[in-house]
C-alpha cells in the first residue's frame, strides 16, 4: 500500500489542481499538491530504509494493461534498491520544488495549472522508475516528455518559452525514436518486454549476430545502442544536448525539477536498470563511456563563458550527466547512481538558489548585471556557496568532503581503474573537474562578490526571499553537505555488493568498484583535489584579483571565445543541416507540389469547365422562336442522317 501511495498521490494532486483548480482557487491547489508530495516524500524515505536493509525485490500488481498475442505487459510496480533510491530522489526534490514554488510563483495568475503540471511530471517520473517492463517505462518516459513540454512553455505568451518547449519536444522525439526501436527489437528477440524475462535470456545472446543488409551485426550491441539513443535525448548527451540550455526559459522551479533530479536522470537510471543487457554488450558500453566523457568535457567548456546564471547551472548539469554515463560505460553503475543521488541535492540547491537571486534582482538573470549581492541576500549566498562546494568536489581524500566530492571523485577513480587507452577518460574527466571548478566559482564571484554592476534602483531594493523559498534551500543544503559521507559506504563502499545485489547486475569480469578502491598510486586520489583547487585559484585571479583579465583573454583568443560562447555552433550546424533543408523541402512541396500541381490541376479543370459552360449557357436565351428554330435544325439533321443511311444502304444492296 505504501508504494501505491507514493506513486499515485502526485497523480491525485495533479487531477485535483488541474480539473478543480478554477473552482477551488490557486491557494488550495498549492496546498493540496504540496501536501501530497510531502507525504509521498516521507513514505519514500521509509521505503528506502526498508529496502536498503532487506535488499529484496518486491512487485506490486496494479492492473492488467496490454495483452495481445504473445505481448503481455501488466501494470505493476517493481520495488528494489535502485527504485527506492530514485523514489527518494524524485519525491524529495519535487516536494521541495512544490514548496519553493509557493513563494516563487506567488504573483502568477496560473498557479493551479502550474502545480498541476508539476505533480503530473512527478507522477510520470515515478511511473518510469517503478516500471517492471519496457512498455511501462516508455509510458513514463513519454509522460515526463509531455509534462516537460507543458512546464517549459508554461509562460505561453512568451515566444522564447514556446520555442524552447518545441525544441525540447522535437529533440527528445529523435532520441525516443531510437528508444522505441530498441523496445521493438527487444520484443522481437526475447519475445517479451518484461524485465525479468529479458534479463534471464540476455546472457545466452552474448556475441550472437544477425544479418542486416548483408552484414553480420551483434544483437545485444544493436539493442543497447538503440536504447541508449533514447537516453542520449532524455539526458541531453552530446549531439542531442541542444534542448537543455534553452529549457531555462521556463520558470526556475521547473529548471530545478527537470535538470536536477527527474527527467534528465531518466537515461542514467535506464542504463543502470538494464545493466544485465549492457554488461553483455561490450561495444555499446564503450559508446556509453566515450559519449559520456565527451559530454562532460564539452558542456564544461561551454559553461566557462555563459553569462545567464541559469544557463551556467544548466551546462553544469549536462556535464555532470556525462560523468554519470561515463561511470555506466565503465561498468560502475552503482557509482553512477551515487552521483545521481548526490547531484540531485546540490544541483537542485544551485537552481533554486539561482531562482532566489533572480527573485531578489527583479527577474535579472545576466551575471554581468550583478555583483556584491552577498551582503544583500546572505542566506541565499550561503546556500549557493554550499552547492558550489559540493559541485566542485571540495573534500580531503580518504577523509571527508561535501556530497559531490564522494561521488564525482569516485567516478574519476573508477576511470583510472578502468584502464582506458592512455588513461584518456581519467585525464579528460579530471580536466573537466578543473573547468567545473572555474566556472562554478566564476558564477559565485560575478554574482555575490566585488562591486555591484546592477542598476542602482535594482540593487537598492534587492531583498532576501520568503521562508517558503528559503526552507527548501536549507533542506537541500543539508543534503549537499551530508549525502556523500552518510551513504558512500552503501552506494560505493564496503556494503556495495549487498546494497545493489538485487537491482544492479555485474558480470564476472566486472571488478571496477573493487579496483577503484585498490589503486596503488596515491596521486590518483589527489588529482581531482588539485584540479578543484586550481580552478578555484584561477577563477579568483580572473574575477577578484585582476578583473581586467576576462576581457583581455576574450579579446586575445576571440575565435575560441566565440566558439565557446556559441556552444560549439551546434545550433547553427543543425539549422544548416536539418532545419533549412526541411523548410526548403516544405516550401517546394507547398509551392511546387500543392500550389502548382494539385491546385493547378484543380484550378485548370475548373477554368475549362467554366469556359465551356459559359458558352453553352448563352444558348439559353428564353425566346420561343430560338428554341423552335433549334428544333427545326435538329429535325433537319435527323432526317439528313436517315436519308443518307437509306441512300447508302440502297446502293450497297444493288
Amino acid at each position: 500500500m505504501i508504494y501505491l501511495a507514493i506513486v499515485f498521490l502526485p497523480l491525485a494532486g495533479a487531477l485535483i489542481a488541474g480539473l478543480l483548480g478554477r473552482a477551488i482557487g490557486d491557494r488550495p491547489s498549492e496546498i493540496v499538491t504540496t501536501t501530497f508530495l510531502m507525504i509521498a516524500a516521507v513514505l519514500a524515505w521509509i521505503a528506502f530504509y526498508q529496502i536498503g536493509f532487506t535488499h529484496e525485490t518486491t512487485r506490486v500488481p496494479v492492473m492488467r494493461w496490454i495483452t495481445s498475442g504473445e505481448l503481455d505487459a501488466s501494470w505493476s510496480l517493481r520495488i528494489d534498491t535502485l527504485t527506492a533510491v530514485m523514489l527518494v530522489v524524485v519525491t524529495t526534490v519535487s516536494a521541495l520544488v512544490h514548496l519553493y514554488s509557493v513563494g516563487y510563483m506567488h504573483e502568477d495568475e496560473g498557479r493551479a495549472r502550474f502545480f498541476s503540471y508539476l505533480s503530473l511530471f512527478t507522477f510520470a517520473m515515478l511511473m518510469l522508475v517503478t516500471s517492471d517492463n519496457l512498455l511501462q517505462m516508455f509510458f513514463g518516459w513519454e509522460g515526463v516528455g509531455l509534462a516537460s513540454y507543458l512546464l517549459i512553455g508554461f509562460w505561453y505568451r512568451k515566444p522564447e518559452a514556446n520555442a524552447a518547449a518545441i525544441k525540447a519536444f522535437i529533440v527528445n522525439r529523435v532520441g525516443d525514436f531510437g528508444f522505441a526501436l530498441g523496445i521493438f527489437g527487444v520484443f522481437l528477440v526475447f519475445n517479451s518486454v518484461n524485465l525479468d524475462s529479458i534479463f534471464e535470456a540476455a546472457k545466452t545472446l552474448e556475441n550472437t549476430d544477425f544479418m542486416f543488409l548483408g552484414y553480420e551485426v551483434d544483437i545485444l550491441n544493436t539493442l543497447c545502442l538503440l536504447l541508449f539513443m533514447g537516453a542520449m535525448g532524455k539526458s541531453a548527451q552530446f549531439l542531442l544536448h541542444t534542448w537543455l540550455p534553452d529549457a531555462m526559459e521556463g520558470p526556475t522551479p521547473v529548471s530545478a525539477l527537470i535538470h536536477a533530479a527527474t527527467m534528465v536522470t531518466a537515461g542514467v537510471f535506464m542504463v543502470a536498470r538494464l545493466s544485465p543487457l549492457f554488461e553483455h554488450a561490450h561495444f555499446a558500453r564503450e559508446v556509453v563511456l566515450y559519449v559520456g566523457t565527451l559530454t562532460a568535457f564539452f558542456a564544461a567548456t561551454v559553461g566557462l563563458v555563459q553569462n545567464d546564471i541559469k544557463r551556467v547551472v544548466a551546462y553544469s548539469t549536462c556535464s555532470q550527466l556525462g560523468y554519470m554515463f561515463a561511470a555506466c560505460g565503465l561498468g560502475a553503475y552503482g557509482v553512477a547512481i551515487f552521483h545521481l543521488f548526490t547531484h540531485a541535492f546540490f544541483k537542485a540547491l544551485l537552481f533554486l538558489g539561482s531562482g532566489s537571486v533572480i527573485h531578489a534582482m527583479h527577474h535579472e538573470q545576466d551575471m554581468r548585471n550583478m555583483g556584491g549581492l552577498a551582503a544583500k541576500i546572505r542566506l541565499t549566498y550561503f546556500a549557493m556557496l554550499i552547492g558550489t562546494l559540493s559541485l566542485t568536489g571540495v573534500g580531503i581524500p580518504h577523509l571527508i568532503g561535501f556530497a559531490g566530492f564522494h561521488s564525482k571523485d569516485g567516478i574519476i577513480e573508477a576511470a583510472f581503474a578502468g584502464h582506458t587507452p592512455y588513461n584518456g577518460v581519467f585525464w579528460v574527466l579530471t580536466f573537466s573537474a578543473f573547468l567545473t571548478s572555474f566556472y562554478s566559482w566564476r558564477l559565485m564571484f560575478m554574482t555575490f562578490h566585488g562591486k555591484t554592476r546592477a542598476a542602482p534602483e535594482v540593487y537598492k531594493h534587492a531583498h532576501e526571499s520568503p521562508m517558503t523559498m528559503l526552507i527548501p534551500l536549507g533542506v537541500l543544503a543539508l543534503g549537499a553537505i551530508a549525502a556523500g559521507f552518510v551513504f558512500s559506504q552503501y552506494f560505493i563502499g564496503h556494503h556495495y555488493k549487498e546494497f545493489w545485489a538485487a537491482s544492479i547486475y555485474e558480470g564476472s569480469h566486472n571488478h571496477i568498484v573493487h579496483d577503484m578502491h585498490a589503486i596503488a598510486e596515491e596521486w590518483v586520489y589527489w588529482a581531482p583535489f588539485v584540479a578543484m583547487l586550481s580552478g578555484f585559484g584561477l577563477s579568483w585571479m580572473y574575477y577578484i584579483g585582476a578583473p581586467w583579465l576576462p576581457e583581455a583573454t576574450a579579446r586575445t583568443f576571440r575565435p575560441l571565445y566565440l566558439f565557446l560562447l556559441n556552444k560549439w555552433y551546434f545550433d547553427e550546424l543543425y539549422d544548416w543541416l536539418f532545419v533549412k533543408p526541411t523548410m526548403a523541402l516544405g516550401r517546394l512541396l507547398w509551392k511546387g507540389g500543392d500550389g502548382a500541381v494539385i491546385d493547378g490541376t484543380i484550378d485548370g479543370t475548373a477554368a475549362s469547365v467554366q469556359w465551356t459552360t459559359g458558352r453553352v449557357v448563352k444558348l439559353q436565351t428564353g425566346y420561343v422562336y430560338h428554341y423552335a428554330f433549334a428544333m427545326l435544325i435538329g429535325v433537319a439533321a435527323i432526317l439528313t442522317f436517315f436519308l443518307r443511311s437509306l441512300i447508302f444502304s440502297g446502293g450497297a444492296g444493288q
